[in-house]
């Protein structure tokens, strides 16, 4: 889950209001409703990714400052992640043991990015993301790869290793389509099927979301009670959808892929147009 272009222009608008101590005191009908959007986020991001596509435009409409919407967004993500990540463990579809190194250098990068995006913009990043995204939706679409079938791997592990260190550093950095590029390279690099993908996919994100949730809350860039009843929709969430997406396999992935990418290029350049 990402930053969307109205954080971006604030943050450029600020300079480095990273380094300033911010506070935010949600009321309760605001924890309330963001408590039923992170189900829905959780859901979308179980299975596709792209629920910052929801939930970050929703939490700086409620007002909070851009560093506290990222870091209260990380801390309900990782929740709604790892419970996700959980459940498609459960269903014997994640290689935890296998995949160690992997999670120390995707936490790695994903904690460089996190520290990066409270000193810096990201701005640059908004005209490029929109390129990859639209190229990932065609990517879903078209190739014969996206089905619940392994195929032959394109890299080994060792050689998907600056793939994933590169993922994780811009979802710490900036995030918007972060499962989607895990699970499609996946897919297309590693030659996993699309649900087993889908699961490896989370347990990537879910370390990239830990590593940012220690940044910023180091950083004081954390609004707890709201980011806390925001975990509990997102593990409600995170849960059904990992069921579902178990149940139903690439026929309910492949189409939310493709909508979810979609949908956040729609959204990346419709800022950008309105900024």
């Amino acid at each position: 889950m990402g930053l969307s272009l109205m954080g971006l222009a604030a943050l450029s608008a600020s300079g480095h209001s990273g380094q300033m101590i911010e506070s935010f005191t949600p009321e309760t009908w605001l924890i309330l409703t963001m408590f039923g959007v992170a189900i829905l986020t959780g859901f979308i991001d179980s299975i596709a990714g792209g629920g910052g596509l929801v939930m970050m435009p929703a939490l700086l409409a409620a007002g909070l400052p851009p560093h506290l919407a990222i870091g209260t967004n990380k801390l309900q993500s990782v929740f709604g992640t790892s419970t996700a990540c959980w459940s498609y463990w459960r269903g014997g579809l994640v290689e935890i043991r296998r995949n160690l190194p992997l999670v120390g250098l995707v936490f790695c990068g994903s904690a460089i990015g996190a520290i990066l995006i409270q000193q810096i913009s990201a701005g640059v990043l908004a005209y490029i993301v929109p390129v990859f995204l639209i190229a990932l939706a065609g990517y879903v679409i078209l190739s014969p790869r996206m089905t619940d079938d392994d195929a032959h791997e394109r890299l080994s592990r060792k050689s998907y290793a600056p793939v994933a260190g590169a993922i994780s550093l811009y979802d710490g950095f900036f995030g918007p389509g972060t499962g989607q590029f895990f699970t499609a390279s996946l897919v297309g690099l590693r030659g996993q099927g699309l649900t087993r993908a889908t699961a490896n996919a989370k347990l990537f994100n879910a370390t990239t979301n830990w590593a940012a949730v220690i940044v910023f809350t180091l950083g004081g860039k954390m609004v707890w009670l709201l980011g806390l009843a925001m975990a509990a929709g997102a593990m409600i969430g995170g849960f059904i959808g990992s069921r579902f997406a178990m149940r139903h396999g690439a026929k309910l992935i492949r189409p939310l892929m493709i909508v979810a990418s979609l949908g956040l290029t729609g959204k990346i350049l419709w800022d950008l147009l309105a900024a």
